[in-house]
């Protein structure tokens, strides 16, 4: 009787004993290893690390799920965790707090997820730790300070990442951090860390030199997994081994010209060069009074290795182009400018005797584009430099649909305009002049309206793209395609080819005119009046022909 009642009492506190412990996760396999508990979750959707797991557990393996952080306090109830492998999930952030209560933890591998920075200040909490794999991440920069808690580290995977650029105090200092933590921390001093740098894209350039020299000369604590490390860039150093590659000093930019005054005549063609040596190499830019308003094509080439060559090409000089331009070159190191004064001197050509334009109006500058577009209008706005401070400006409006042109006169002090119901399929070009003068070539901008059909939210759809050869696309308002004319030409025989398709009821844009003058007529964009009887009449057959049946 005695012996029975013993054995129900081990039966009993067995069963209380594995009632006390948690089940396994669904999903999940437990198992007991030399080392201790183990938990494996393979394939699992597990969203983010569970917060109920067995006590005690040494080792958790969670593979192939769409963990995607670890949020801080992640491992809260796992003191004991001692070897934690995240392999193949998709852990992109690491939060500060997420190591904190791993003081065990001798393992961690992340191999395989999206990680692009790791928090290296989180590993104080792991001060026994000894294997780091972070191979096959997206990680592209590593601090200079990142090992200062990892002074128990024998091995260190950062291959297969995005590191381009690592200075190589990272290592060299980690030595130090071993014999500062060696005073009464009771860490053991590892004689030897192994190291994989391999396929990165490498950018040898000078602020590489340092690791490229501490590659060539490595030697212990440090052992690299795979010396034979490769160059990606720049273009010269690709596919070069990092012991056969020799890398200059950093400097900052150091900018010369050839001529730092220029003078020229109006009208002339001018290149301005700069040129910039530096290493790593230089980027220029150019900087100059009328940038918004006038800008200049820029050619830029490399006639030695850190060394750039910058061509700021300005056709046809104006005087308002005289002035100050600055080339400022930049690397990382730091950057440097360079004044290149251009003087443009008035022609001294005198006008034509029965030139309409006066000498004012020569040597003034004028400058017309769309800047907004709305459903049915645009607005205009120029920016003229002429001699005569109170200048007034007069807008030219023709359109297909118009016999003539509309002429507004603006007042000084006003730069802007707005043309407002627009109608759909139309041709319109706006020129502006000076005062009274007759409109000059290259002082207008050109634009087509989209079809309408249905209302707003048919034109809304009707985003054209058609490229007409004497004109440059702008942008698109809503239901409309616009273009602006960029050169002198002609685009009479387009004009006369749009007419065939344009309403019969002429109608003149509705703005907002201060005078307008009717007397105007003579337009290339306006198509001929003969053209226009044929094609009323064609579409007056037509509509006969639909009554009659």
């Amino acid at each position: 009787m005695a012996l029975v009642s013993h054995y129900f009492l081990l039966v009993l506190a067995f069963l209380d004993s594995h009632a006390a412990q948690p089940s396994c996760l669904p999903g999940c396999t437990c198992s007991e290893e030399s080392f201790g508990r183990t938990l494996k979750c393979m394939s699992v959707p597990l969203g983010t690390i569970p917060r109920k797991l067995p006590e005690e557990i040494k080792q958790v393996r969670i593979e192939n799920s769409p963990l995607f952080e670890l949020p801080r306090g992640s491992f809260i109830n796992m003191s004991t965790l001692e070897y934690l492998w995240l392999n193949f999930n998709n852990v992109t952030v690491i939060h500060l707090g997420a190591l904190e209560h791993l003081s065990e933890l001798k393992e961690l591998r992340l191999e395989g997820n999206k990680l692009r920075s790791v928090p290296w200040t989180a590993f104080h909490s792991t001060p026994l730790l000894r294997v780091l794999d972070l191979k096959h991440n997206r990680i592209d920069v590593l601090p200079e300070l990142a090992l200062q808690f990892l002074v128990n580290l024998t091995y260190l995977d950062l291959s297969s990442n995005r590191l381009t650029v690592v200075s190589k105090s990272v290592f060299l200092n980690w030595p130090a951090y071993q014999k500062c933590r060696q005073p009464g921390s009771g860490a053991e001093i590892l004689s030897s860390m192994v190291l994989a740098l391999h396929d990165n894209p490498w950018l040898c350039d000078c602020r590489l030199r340092g690791l490229v020299q501490f590659v060539k000369s490595i030697r212990l604590p440090v052992i690299l997994v795979n010396p034979y490390l490769l160059c990606r860039g720049p273009l010269s150093k690709a596919g070069q081994l990092f012991h056969e590659t020799e890398l200059s000093v950093c400097m900052r930019p150091q900018i010369s010209t050839s001529s730092a005054n220029v003078s020229i005549q109006v009208g002339q063609n001018v290149t301005l060069r700069c040129l910039a040596q530096a290493s790593p190499s230089p980027t220029i830019s150019w900087t100059y009074p009328l940038s918004t308003w006038r800008e200049f094509d820029v050619l830029t080439s490399s006639p030695a290795e850190d060394a750039a060559l910058s061509e700021l090409v300005i056709p046809a000089a104006h005087l308002i182009d005289r002035g100050n331009y600055t080339c400022v070159a930049s690397n990382s190191i730091g950057r440097s400018t360079l004044v290149i004064s251009l003087h443009v001197q008035p022609s001294q050509t005198l006008p034509a005797p029965h030139s309409l334009f006066s000498p004012s109006e020569g040597n003034a500058y004028v400058d017309l584009r769309v800047v907004k577009q709305t459903v049915r209008g645009i607005l205009l706005e120029w920016f003229a430099v002429d001699n005569t401070p109170e200048k007034w400006f007069t807008l030219y409006i023709a359109s297909d649909e118009a016999l003539r042109k509309e002429v507004v006169h603006v007042g000084p002090g006003i730069n802007t305009y707005a043309i407002d119901d627009l109608l759909p399929g139309t041709k319109y070009e706006v020129c502006l002049s000076l005062g009274g003068q007759s409109p000059r070539q290259g002082r207008c901008v050109v634009f087509v309206t989209g079809r309408d059909h249905s209302g707003l939210e048919g034109r809304e759809r009707l985003l054209h793209t058609t490229v007409i050869l004497c004109v440059v696309l702008l942008a698109v308002p809503v239901g409309a395609y616009v273009w602006a004319a960029q050169a002198p030409c002609s685009c009479r025989e387009w004009g006369l080819r749009l007419c065939a398709h344009r309403r019969r009821a002429p109608r003149c844009p509705l703005a907002v005119p201060q005078h307008v003058d009717s007397s105007y007529t003579d337009h290339t964009a306006v198509c001929e009046e003969g053209l226009e009887h044929r094609d009323a009449e064609v579409e007056g057959d037509k509509e006969k022909e639909g009554d009659s049946g």
